[in-house]
């Protein structure tokens, strides 16, 4: 709690605290000189007091022994003998410890003005213990309800004679110079802190600017594309330290902002270059494959070892030209080059990627949790279709056999969300952080084949087609869960809805012998619709898979779309396995 207190009270800006400190010195300074009045007036009239009692003596108090007489003849032998004696002044005649007489001078000089005083017990012990010294103290008389500075000396009948000054003038005087001091000093530190803090602020305008400035610069994106830093910090007076600050600052910013035009510089140049070696190997990979293939096509006998070599170089060309569609994919994606604004079904491509992938990985079980209602998104549906291919080719390549694929699509609000999720051994930790960066490859104990694996581009597509399209992608693995998370803004009015909850209804496997199948929030289970219309012919992929592969359906020619390396006129392109789209 003290703790807290202290937080909540210690302030936190630079111009509060300055403020703040200049209130505490003001207000140590007129504290002290406030005490130093006070002491010093204090001890002023106390003196001045004391020096008044030494003048007066004990006239009064020896004077109070002759009570009786009727003479007043002013010759000292007289009752109250009240000459020269101030209004309040105290007397008192103690014999043997016990105050015999006591008076106190009421006004004026005449005797009539003496008022006997009855002291109790406790006043009488306090001046019976009054050294007679004749030296001034003081006492608080409960009786007269007053303090008074006293002096005690012995008379001539073996008496005490005790003489007192009232001290409420000196008391009253030095509670006016007090609340005076707090009247004054108050309103100073009122206007000081006021005015201090005006100061405060006029003076540290130049380094409120710099933050200001700093604001705007952490607000930007720095990580990649160009960047325009905002305007520079106003200079000021560079001999004081804002000014320095302030130049310091300035100049740092202008080394950042020459480094990131020469990192774009850099990065345009690198996807530049990327994407003239890709689009310039496409021919050479396309004729070393359709060569390839056409050698192996020759109706003669060939020598076995021969075959088998030009089955790899034909099986390599095609994964090569993979790879160099997929290069040339990302420096188009990372020009900015734009995608089609279509309305996509997502659903519908979800169930065309799955049964491509049941038909790649039949020893895999897949299955599918897909909302009653179609879901659309807008975007490019090749693309997205490409992106899907990916993750459920990462997950069949980097699982054994036997382990579980679930796909499910639900939309929230705005966005749609796409899980793969797989019961396989999970991502690497220590390559988790950059798993959707490009030629990023998994250890061998999440792959389960022997291919060698491919050129970890796969995940990198699969984040730039959605970032390209306004959303984001990530992660979360362990042993025995794996999830990919797509997250994209649902279309504007061809958006469904997510049916209730538990609309999704149980996921089950797919039969494995058939069609994939799904249940809706109905709970009724019927096939996966069919892919887009193509011819279906049989192919071995690189992997050494073979199975129906269906063409790809037609697509716009959009300017970002990377289109297939034709081969020479007769020889057949093998079709191309999903299993390549490894990262």
């Amino acid at each position: 709690m003290a703790r807290g207190l202290r937080r909540l009270s210690w302030p936190r800006t630079l111009r509060a605290r300055l403020s703040a400190g200049l209130v505490v010195l003001l207000a140590v300074s007129c504290a002290a000189v406030g005490v130093a009045a006070v002491v010093e007036l204090d001890g002023f009239l106390t003196r001045r007091l004391d020096q008044q009692l030494t003048d007066v003596g004990s006239r009064l108090p020896a004077s109070l022994e002759h009570q009786g007489l009727a003479r007043d003849d002013h010759d000292g032998d007289e009752y109250g003998d009240t000459r020269r004696q101030a209004t309040g002044t105290f007397g008192a005649r103690l014999v043997d410890g016990h105050v015999t007489n006591a008076a106190v001078v009421t006004s004026g000089s005449a005797t009539a003005n003496l008022r006997p005083v009855v002291l109790s017990g406790a006043d009488q012990a306090r001046l019976a213990a009054l050294p007679l010294d004749s030296r001034a103290r003081t006492v608080d008389l409960g009786s007269l309800h007053a303090a008074y500075r006293v002096a005690a000396c012995s008379g001539q009948d073996g008496d005490v004679l005790v003489t007192g000054l009232p001290m409420e003038p000196l008391q009253s005087a030095v509670h006016r110079l007090e609340l005076a001091a707090g009247i004054v000093f108050g309103g100073a530190l009122v206007i000081t802190g006021v005015a201090g803090a005006l100061w405060v602020r006029w003076s540290l305008r130049p380094l409120t600017r710099v933050a200001a400035t700093a604001t705007r610069v952490s607000e930007l994106p720095l990580a990649s594309g160009e960047v325009a830093l905002p305007a520079r910090a106003p200079q000021t007076d560079p001999h004081g330290e804002v000014g320095q600050v302030a130049t310091a600052f300035n100049r740092m910013l202008g080394h950042v902002e020459n480094a990131l035009t020469k990192r774009q510089a850099s990065e345009e140049r690198l996807r530049g270059f990327a994407a003239d070696a890709s689009h310039e190997l496409r021919t050479p990979v396309a004729s070393v494959r359709g060569h390839a293939e056409l050698a192996l096509l020759h109706p003669g006998p060939v020598p076995p070892g021969v075959t088998r070599a030009l089955e790899r170089i034909a099986a390599e060309s095609a994964r090569m030209g993979e790879i160099v569609d997929e290069m040339l994919l990302l420096a188009r994606l990372d020009a900015g080059r734009p995608l089609e604004r279509r309305p996509v079904d997502l659903t519908r491509l979800v169930l065309d990627a799955v049964a491509d992938a049941r038909a790649a990985g039949p020893g895999h079980g897949w299955a599918l949790e897909l909302p009653e209602e179609p879901v659309t998104v807008t975007g490019d549906a090749h693309r997205l279709h490409q992106a899907l291919a990916n993750l459920l080719a990462n997950a069949r390549s980097h699982t054994p056999v036997g382990t579980k694929v679930t796909v499910s699509l639900r939309t929230d609000g705005e966005t749609v969300r796409l899980h793969v999720h797989d019961t396989g051994p999970g991502v690497p930790e220590e390559i988790r952080p950059g798993v959707f960066e490009r030629f990023t490859r998994a250890e061998h104990r999440r792959r389960t084949d022997a291919t060698g694996g491919g050129a970890g581009l796969g995940l990198s597509i699969v984040a730039a087609v959605t970032e390209a399209h306004g959303g984001s992608v990530d992660l979360e693995s362990g042993p025995g869960a794996t999830t990919f998370t797509v997250r994209l803004p649902a279309a504007g009015q061809g958006g469904a809805a997510a049916g209730p909850a538990g609309g999704s209804g149980a996921v089950r496997d797919a039969p494995g012998g058939g069609g994939a199948y799904a249940a809706g929030s109905s709970g009724v289970f019927g096939p996966v619709r069919d892919a887009a219309p193509g011819p279906v012919r049989d192919s071995t992929s690189s992997s050494g898979v073979p199975g129906p592969v269906r063409d790809a359906a037609p697509s716009s020619d959009a300017p970002d779309q990377v289109p297939d390396s034709a081969p020479p006129p007769g020889v057949l392109r093998p079709a191309r396995d999903p299993a390549d789209q490894r990262r």
